[in-house]
C-alpha cells in the first residue's frame, strides 16, 4: 500500500511513529521534553497530528533521546517532518474555512477509504454546485455568514469533490443516505433533479459506491451522521462527527469500533448499489 501523503497525514504518521518510540524508550512527556524548546502539551499534540514539530533539530533530539541512531531511521523521520511543513491544496480558503474544516479536509486527502453515513442532506462530495449553494444561502441571514464565506465554500466543496472522486484519486468512497436526505427539498425541484442526476452519474465510478436507505425500511438508522477514514498502514481509522462549533475527528479504538458497527448495520438495511440509479429515477419523477 501507498505511504500516506498530504502534509495533515504526514504529520499524523510523524506524531504515531514518535509517540510509539517514546513508550517504547519509558519516557514520559515530561521527561521527553525536558532540555527542549517546547513544552509537553506541544508534544502531546505533536504525538496526537494536531500540530507540526517546531524544528528538524528538535526531532533529531527527541531521534537521540528514544535511541534511534540509525541515521537511515532519523532521515525518514526527518522527510515525514518535512512534508508535514508543506502547504496542502486547501490553504488559500482557511479564511473561510470553519474550526477544524482544515485538519478534516487534510484528513480527507490522505484517505485511503471513506465510509459515510448522511441522514440530513445530500453529502457533501456528491453535491452539485447548485445544491450546494442553495443550502448555504438559505442558512445566510441565520448564520450570519458573508457572501464571500458562501461562495469560498461552494469552491472548496466542488474542489474537494473531484479531487476526491477522480479514479487516480487513490480513495474508495461508500456512501449511505437516507431517503430523508434525498426528499429534503433544496433550492427547488429542478436543483434536485439535477442533484439526483449527479448521484447516480457519480455512483457509476469506480472508486464510489452509493446506497439509498429508504424510509419505508424497519432497520437500524444513526440519528446523526458520521464519516470514517481509513489510511494506510500504520496509522489507525478515524470517525468524524459533527458537534455544535466545528466537528470531532476521534481515533480512539472503542469509538472506532462502535461506529464501524453502525456503518455495517446501516450498509445491511440500505437497498443494494444497483438499485441506487433506479431508486434516484423514481424520486425524480415523484419531485
Amino acid at each position: 500500500m501507498a505511504a500516506p501523503t498530504g502534509p495533515t497525514v504526514r504529520r499524523m504518521q510523524l506524531g504515531w511513529e514518535l509517540k510509539r518510540l517514546r513508550e517504547k524508550s519509558g519516557f514520559t512527556l515530561a521527561e521527553a521534553v525536558d532540555g527542549l524548546t517546547f513544552s509537553t502539551s506541544k508534544l502531546y499534540r505533536v504525538e496526537n497530528g494536531l500540530t507540526a514539530l517546531p524544528k528538524a533539530a528538535d526531532l533529531r533530539v527527541l531521534c537521540d533521546r528514544y535511541g534511534v541512531i540509525d541515521e537511515e531511521d532519523v532521515e525518514f523521520l526527518i522527510e515525514i517532518h518535512r512534508d508535514s511543513l508543506r502547504r496542502g491544496w486547501w490553504a488559500h480558503y482557511r479564511a473561510t474555512m470553519p474550526s477544524g474544516m482544515a485538519m478534516y479536509v487534510g484528513l480527507e486527502s490522505g484517505a485511503r477509504t471513506i465510509r459515510a453515513w448522511q441522514p440530513n442532506v445530500v453529502l457533501g462530495l456528491l453535491q452539485t454546485e447548485r445544491y450546494a449553494r442553495e443550502m448555504l444561502l438559505a442558512a445566510k441571514l441565520v448564520e450570519e455568514t458573508t457572501t464571500e464565506f458562501v461562495e469560498r465554500t461552494v469552491q472548496l466543496r466542488m474542489e474537494r469533490k473531484d479531487r476526491m472522486t477522480r479514479a487516480d484519486s487513490g480513495l474508495e468512497l461508500w456512501v449511505i443516505l437516507d431517503e430523508a436526505a434525498l426528499r429534503r427539498v433544496i433550492g427547488g425541484t429542478e436543483v434536485m433533479r439535477e442533484q439526483y442526476e449527479e448521484i447516480g452519474q457519480l455512483a457509476q465510478l469506480d472508486n464510489v459506491t452509493v446506497q439509498i436507505l429508504p424510509l419505508s425500511t424497519a432497520t437500524y438508522r444513526s440519528s446523526s451522521n458520521f464519516t470514517l477514514l481509513e489510511f494506510a498502514t500504520p496509522l489507525p481509522t478515524v470517525v468524524q462527527t459533527d458537534a455544535a462549533e466545528g466537528a470531532n475527528v476521534s481515533d480512539k479504538d472503542t469509538t472506532v469500533w462502535a461506529f464501524s458497527r453502525r456503518f455495517d448495520a446501516l450498509r445491511a438495511g440500505a437497498l443494494a448499489p444497483a438499485e441506487t440509479s433506479t431508486f434516484l429515477q423514481r424520486l425524480a419523477r415523484e419531485i
